[in-house]
């Protein structure tokens, strides 16, 4: 007896579900190139149902990643509504950017890869997170403190290569470098010498 069409589906997203959970899972043990077949191994499947599911490495980082990037980029319009100086909702933004980042082992490297085949990634990082980053950008240009020179493309790539952590480079590393990469982006006066308060 064939299975009605909606027991299929609802079949279907569930194990799709159950390969983003291990995926998540592996990514974070192995990084973004981690091999299917642990990923298939991890979440009790054959590695050809990932692969009928996602039939290119690209879509499930994407997929993994898209409400976590979603979900980053909706943090700042709701601390540009905070009563907090705008270069503070900057820093706690570039903070939960930071943790993204460091968190998910090798998405820092995916982002800033040239592989045609992490477009999709690419792609999303720029119609969702770089609009968001751009905004508190905006809100400290106009309050007088982020220099106007300040490009949030430029900023978060940046941000993404002081986060590819290796041997002798770990988590606070790339926190206190981003961190003295924020102090540069403070807006100093003009012929004093002094950089604005931070």
């Amino acid at each position: 007896m064939t299975e009605p069409i909606g027991v299929r589906a609802a079949g279907a997203q569930r194990t799709r579900q159950t390969l983003l959970t291990a995926a998540a899972a592996v990514f974070v043990e192995q990084g973004v190139n981690a091999p299917m077949r642990a990923i298939a191994c991890h979440a009790g499947v054959g590695v050809g149902t990932v692969y009928r599911h996602f039939p290119t490495r690209a879509e499930l980082v994407v997929a993994v990643y898209r409400h976590q990037i979603e979900e980053c980029a909706a943090l700042a319009p709701r601390l540009l509504a905070d009563p907090m100086a705008p270069v503070e909702a900057l820093s706690r933004w570039i903070d939960a950017f930071v943790e993204f980042l460091v968190t998910k082992h090798g998405l820092g490297a995916a982002l800033q890869s040239e592989d045609s085949s992490l477009q999709s990634l690419h792609t999303l990082m720029l119609d969702e997170l770089v609009p968001a980053c751009g905004s508190l950008i905006d809100a400290g240009v106009a309050a007088g403190e982020i220099d106007s020179d300040t490009t949030p493309y430029v900023l978060m790539r940046a941000i993404g290569n002081l986060c590819v952590l290796g041997p002798g480079y770990g988590r606070e590393d790339a926190r206190a470098m981003v961190d003295r990469l924020l102090v540069g982006c403070r807006r100093r006066e003009v012929g004093g010498g002094e950089s604005a308060e931070t």
